[in-house]
């Protein structure tokens, strides 16, 4: 049986799940390859629509990334500039509308599957996005004119070091965009919520079962050591963790670790530290990202290794960043440390496509998974049950497939990450 990882998130779980190992066979709608937020986010928008669904998970539920990144819920798309230019071959001039629109619908849906199924996930709001640099300061000045212009301006500040100095006890920055509208949460604790929600309404799920094949055809399915679903549909949402489909997908989505970890219960430091209770990030190519937990813990996470392979000694790597951020942590106990690998795609736009005529997949987020898996599940959701334009907008971009898949495109990946960072180093 898949343990889960020794992450502050296992230890704080409202419940954890126990779900059987597929055994014998079954009949569904739609089968479902992966537990993590895409495929339980479509099981939940299927499910509501009256399909019969299963989940097939190889570990537990939420087991990957899912259940180990940093809980921030921002209006982020990583790589929406390619997403731009490709997409108005098909979208014209409504391309800037329909891309506004991608950035906040997760947070739309989420909230409304919080309440609607009562789901506990720590879901508080409000968020800096900090400038690490000067130069930084024009960009945020940009991103906040826009979101002013599209309606958003009781949402967003654009805050001057001082201001930003009075809501965080760092001298690290240069000034901010404060964002009441975005989110962060016990993602974890999401998931396994949402994955309850779309049993109420009679999805199967399945964990421990690593489905060994897909099986083609007028009816496809999937089969593992022990079982086998057969259905009229099966989306594969494995993302970077499955290794299905090599003649289709090798070479188009690769591993980049991510280091997290959790300080001690802070006491009154936590508010001292950030007193709004605030999600941060920085506006570096290789960013820090950190937020406080629901039991007054600094949540901390960066320097992500494009590399591929796990760091030795997260906790190692990311105290100097903690104490530099705030100094009056300096000593701080960490009592967590673990890795999470996000799935990075070369030009960032999550991957969307048909591996035969029934058979479907999702993928690649590139760092901004727990907003975009959302839109996705909702688009999938769509697409699978014949509402096809979304879709079709996605699927229509080109994408770069790797000869050798990670063994060369993880070095690519990160010569492309030093290459960004001696950049950010000059300006």
């Amino acid at each position: 049986m898949t343990e889960r990882c020794n992450s502050y998130y296992t230890a704080t779980l409202d419940r954890d799940t126990d779900y059987p190992t597929l055994q014998g066979r079954h009949s569904v709608d739609v089968v479902i390859i992966g537990g993590g937020f895409t495929g339980v986010a479509t099981a939940v928008e299927l499910a509501e629509k009256g399909l019969k669904v299963a989940i097939v998970e190889s570990h537990k539920i939420g087991w990957g990334a899912t259940g180990r990144n940093g809980g921030q819920v921002t209006g982020s798309l990583s790589g929406d500039g390619a997403m731009r230019k490709q997409m108005r071959r098909t979208l014209g001039d409504d391309v800037d509308d329909f891309i506004w629109h991608l950035r906040w619908r997760g947070h739309e849906i989420i909230k409304d599957r919080v309440e609607k199924y009562a789901i506990a996930c720590d879901l508080k709001h409000g968020h800096l996005h900090a400038a690490y640099k000067p130069t930084h300061l024009d960009g945020l000045r940009s991103d906040y004119e826009e979101a002013v212009r599209r309606g958003m301006g009781d949402d967003v500040s654009l805050l001057d070091r001082s201001q930003v100095r009075d809501l965080l006890q760092s001298d690290l920055y240069h000034g901010a965009i404060k964002n009441t509208r975005n989110l962060h949460l016990h993602p974890l604790n999401l998931c396994i919520g949402e994955a309850r929600a779309a049993e109420s309404l009679g999805a199967l799920i399945f964990e421990n079962s690593e489905v060994l094949e897909i099986l083609h055809g007028d009816r496809p399915g999937v089969r593992t050591a022990h079982g086998q679903i057969d259905a009229s549909q099966v989306l594969l949402a494995g993302d970077v963790y499955h290794k299905l489909e090599p003649g289709q997908l090798k070479g188009k989505i690769f591993p980049a670790m991510g280091g997290i970890v959790t300080t001690e219960p802070l006491g009154d430091l936590a508010r001292q530290i950030n007193p709004e209770d605030l999600a941060v990030y920085d506006c570096r190519f290789v960013l820090d990202y950190y937020r406080l937990t629901a039991d007054g813990r600094l949540l901390f996470g960066g320097g992500a290794n494009y590399s591929g392979k796990d760091s030795r000694d997260i906790a190692g790597e990311l105290r100097p960043c903690i104490e530099q951020t705030f100094p009056a942590l300096k000593g701080v106990r960490i009592d967590y440390q673990w890795s999470c690998a996000m799935g990075i795609v070369i030009n960032r736009i999550p991957q969307l496509g048909k591996l035969s005529d029934n058979v479907w997949y999702c993928q690649g987020y590139s760092g901004h998974g727990i907003a975009t898996t959302h839109i996705m599940g909702e688009i999938m959701g769509r697409a699978i049950t014949g509402q096809m334009a979304q879709f079709d907008t996605f699927a229509a971009c080109s994408h770069i497939r790797v000869p050798m898949g990670d063994l060369l495109g993880n070095p690519m990946l990160a010569a492309g990450m030093w290459y960004y960072q001696m950049l950010e180093k000059l300006r």
